[in-house]
């Protein structure tokens, strides 16, 4: 049978389960043992458990509970309220004040976490209501949440970054640092779009009645909600860009953050804990279940050979080195929309780093436009994680339609923030430069 004819079977067959609704890592795994067996017999078990022994026996994986258990506690100790209150006072007077004040706490929350959903939920359950009856646009204030909760992993400490540096063997300490430039430039890109536009049409984000913004005083108390944040912020990167710890040290120096925070806003229970520590349990076994899938799916994609299908494609592609990066990204793009980005992750970048390797891109700049792909994934339908994590929490009158309609301007303002880190490298890679050399 040809490579087409399987590449074309491969990953028929994946689509039609995942759109069936079966759980990726059932499809990946599945899918995978079954042409493996076809291609190569018994010798397929074997190769796919000796490659899951070997993902175990990886010390970074430790990294990802401990920010994990670090996001759910901080989504837990009231923190989120402390600093929405904070942009309502400071920012609430400005057009599209509270959708801004919104996505700079999504940058706040993705400094302190590492995953995506966290800012989401917590945004989409405290600030979308209090936008919403102030009159703010919907789509407006959907998008907002929606673009500023995938910054949770970009901006470091990020769960996506470990096992991107766990697959491409690079620093993992450089990666963290690369990807502050882009988030900021995101947030950046974000703010202007929302400010832009609602100066244009007042009535999509108007300001608050002077009544509801507070006096200076009032301001001024409220900046104590960032003292905590930026603390455990300053404490994890700093532990790490200083090298005074591995990213997983870091990210147990993280959680003693977050319980301290919780325990200062007197949210600290036996029961607290509790529940941040089955939630752990539950979504990092859903991690691993889909990463060990996953490593199955790219062994059963290379025993195939569909490496070289692709390998070929992208030779062949007019544009050189930088028609195969834009190949490269749109493919992202296309899988961002139906898969999870630990399995995208797994993959493609067997792939895609021999070509980015050969075409002399540096592989931190690389993992940071990978890193953005995935993040659009999360924002674009129809299986995007963010669009299912804000419809969970939304008003009843929130539709999926709606969801899905606001994120279209986001996407766009995101594609620029890529264009702009192609066109100037040194976005991401100053500060790993600044720090390490």
């Amino acid at each position: 049978m040809s490579v087409e004819l399987l590449t074309f079977l491969f990953f028929g067959s994946l689509l039609v389960f995942v759109m069936l609704g079966a759980p990726l890592a059932f499809v990946l795994g599945g899918v995978s043992v079954i042409f493996l067996f076809f291609e190569m017999g018994p010798l397929g078990f074997y190769l796919i458990a000796s490659k899951m022994w070997e993902t175990m026996q990886n010390a970074t994986l430790m990294a990802i509970p401990l920010f994990v258990f670090m996001a759910i506690l901080l989504e837990k100790s009231g923190v989120a309220d402390d600093l929405y209150d904070m942009m309502h006072k400071w920012l609430g007077g400005l057009r599209g004040g509270l959708a801004i004040g919104t996505v700079l706490i999504c940058v706040i929350f993705a400094a302190m976490s590492g995953i995506s959903g966290a800012a989401v939920v917590t945004m989409g359950t405290i600030a979308l209501p209090k936008m919403l009856e102030r009159g703010y646009d919907k789509k407006l204030a959907l998008g907002a949440i929606n673009a500023g909760g995938g910054w949770g992993i970009l901006i470091p400490p990020s769960i996506l970054m470990v096992l991107y540096a766990l697959l491409t063997e690079v620093s993992v300490g450089r990666l963290f640092a690369a990807g502050i430039g882009p988030g900021l430039l995101l947030f950046a890109l974000v703010s202007v779009y929302i400010g832009v536009r609602c100066l244009i049409q007042p009535e999509l984000g108007p300001a608050l009645p002077k009544e509801e913004r507070g006096d200076l005083m009032d301001k001024l108390r409220s900046l104590r909600a960032v003292i905590l944040p930026i603390l455990i912020v300053t404490i994890v990167l700093g532990a790490i860009f200083g090298g005074f710890a591995t990213p997983t040290e870091a990210a147990a120096i993280g959680v003693f953050g977050a319980l301290v925070a919780t325990g200062v806003n007197r949210q600290l229970s036996w029961q607290v804990i509790h529940q941040a520590a089955i939630a752990t349990l539950r979504l990092t076994a859903l991690v691993i279940w889909i990463l060990f899938a996953a490593h199955a799916f790219s062994t059963a994609y290379t025993a195939l050979g569909a490496s070289s299908l692709i390998s070929n494609l992208m030779t062949g592609l007019p544009g050189g080195n930088w028609g195969a990066l834009a190949f490269m990204l749109f493919i992202l793009f296309l899988f961002g929309m139906v898969l999870d980005p630990v399995g995208i992750m797994l993959i493609t970048l067997p792939v895609f780093l021999p070509i980015v390797e050969s075409a002399g891109f540096d592989a931190i700049w690389f993992g940071i436009l990978f890193i953005i792909m995935m993040e659009v994934g999360y924002m674009t339908p129809p299986f995007g994680f963010n669009l299912f994590y804000l419809k969970g929490v939304a008003p009843a009158d929130v539709t999926m339609g709606d969801i899905y309609a606001s994120v279209v301007p986001y996407v766009l303002v995101t594609i620029l923030g890529v264009l702009l880190i192609i066109i100037f490298p040194g976005i991401a890679l100053w500060i790993p430069e600044y720090f390490y050399g």
